[in-house]
């Protein structure tokens, strides 16, 4: 199948900027967002379209439809691109599973959290039976920053190499070939367990950033995690986090790249072989990036409960030991006054708890 009309669903950073460069490669876009979120959309309706800073300058694209109506923003679309945090997938689940047809790709295109089965099991729970074609990605395919009032974008990174895989895995080969004429990242995974494990985001943003929550309250938004709150002995946290989160995934059979060799493939880091923290302060693209603004951020609260929670559970499956996430969701759950082991994803709300470790592997 030839892609040439791409529905993207979101339109947060990942959406907009996608938006805006799939556009400047000669696709057809239609960009959706929630009625509720409506607002995102404004500016870029009343420009006509967005425009992408980029290695190529500052240029003007014009975006096909703009829309709040979901079944008519992927009528038509051979890929629909939903780009959108973890604890949103049931919700376009629920709103897309009625609306998709089984000759249409889907792509999650986004930190990895499951997100295959779970809109598939959402789809299941509102009565869709569609045999979907759907995969999902480990991580983002941009580093990125929009500005959805002024409907402009500014690229920093194309990511250079990201897992993807579909769910039931037997469609991953198939998937991956349609989404590599949108993308030429892409590499296949062993299933969505793996990309899942390789989801960088829950090993780096909340244990770095709740060490340096005073700092991120004092601050009132002039905090960068990257280049400040990356140290010699915050990095220690993240180095933890790694070991278990890799001795977990060579138990599921998985050889997981590791904090340096992640980045460094995708692009964010220039090369493999100097210290994290170094790589970290230094990086083109992440020394840029501002934030975490509160504690009430996503690398608190969705890289908690979609990332760590789910590692811990697998942990225990696993018989791997899992201190340093563990100490991160507790201590995450007494700053921000949530219990983030009862609210996160965990094995029993995917419907698969009390599985044994080989049982799990093969589900997917």
């Amino acid at each position: 199948m030839k892609i040439e009309k791409i529905a993207i669903l979101g339109a947060g950073n990942g959406g907009i900027t996608a938006a805006a460069d799939l556009k400047s490669k000669g696709f057809q876009i239609n960009l959706y967002e929630m009625p509720q979120f409506k607002n995102n959309l404004e500016g870029i309706i009343e420009k006509g379209g967005i425009t992408l800073k980029d290695d190529n300058g500052e240029n003007f694209f014009p975006i096909d439809l703009v829309t709040t109506d979901i079944a008519e923003a992927v009528k038509d679309a051979e890929l629909v691109m939903m780009t959108v945090p973890g604890f949103a997938i049931e919700q376009f689940a629920e709103l897309l599973a009625p609306v998709v047809k089984e000759s249409q790709f889907i792509l999650i295109n986004g930190a990895g959290a499951m997100g295959c089965m779970r809109f598939v099991s959402q789809a299941r729970k509102v009565g869709v039976e569609t045999a979907f074609k759907i995969a999902e990605t480990n991580s983002l395919t941009y580093g990125t920053r929009a500005f959805p009032n002024e409907a402009r974008v500014e690229l920093s990174l194309r990511v250079k190499k990201l897992f993807l895989a579909a769910y039931p895995k037997e469609d991953t080969e198939l998937i991956l070939n349609v989404c590599s004429q949108v993308y030429d990242c892409f590499v296949a995974a062993d299933n969505i367990w793996h990309t899942t494990l390789e989801n960088g985001n829950p090993e780096v943003h909340p244990g770095p950033s709740l060490l340096n929550a005073g700092r991120i309250d004092f601050s009132e938004g002039e905090f960068w995690l990257y280049k400040e709150g990356i140290t010699e002995h915050t990095v220690k946290v993240i180095k933890g986090i790694e070991r278990e989160r890799m001795e977990i995934g060579e138990a599921f059979g998985f050889t997981l790249e590791n904090a340096v060799q992640s980045r460094a493939r995708r692009g964010y880091f220039s090369n493999e072989n100097e210290d994290l923290q170094t790589l970290f302060n230094t990086s083109e693209v992440f020394s840029k990036i501002k934030g975490p603004v509160s504690v009430n951020s996503r690398y608190f609260t969705e890289d908690i409960s979609s990332g760590l929670v789910l590692w811990s559970d697998l942990g225990k499956v696993a018989k791997v030991a899992t201190p340093t996430i563990d100490s991160v969701i507790n201590l995450g759950g007494t700053i921000l006054e949530r219990d983030f082991f009862e609210e996160g994803l965990t094995l029993k709300k995917l419907g698969l708890d009390n599985l044994p470790l080989e049982k799990l592997i093969d589900l997917v």
